[in-house]
């Protein structure tokens, strides 16, 4: 499970830098900026929501704050 969420951060950040590399190249002519952080918030809500059923199914187990 940890592979999945490394992973998963991974798709995350390299979205984050070609919607900032976009954003620069196109300046703001394209709506390649728009795709690309549209699909970072949807790979962060995927990944909250693989994490909370993960927990819920046993997969992972929490170990609280030391």
């Amino acid at each position: 499970m940890r592979w999945v969420v490394g992973i998963a951060f991974l798709i995350i950040f390299i979205s984050l830098f070609s919607a900032f590399f976009y954003l620069m190249k196109d300046k703001g002519q394209t709506k390649r900026t728009v795709n690309a952080l549209t699909m970072r918030i949807g790979m962060s809500i995927v990944l909250f929501l693989l994490i909370i059923l993960s927990h819920q199914m046993g997969w992972i187990q929490s170990t609280g704050i030391r």
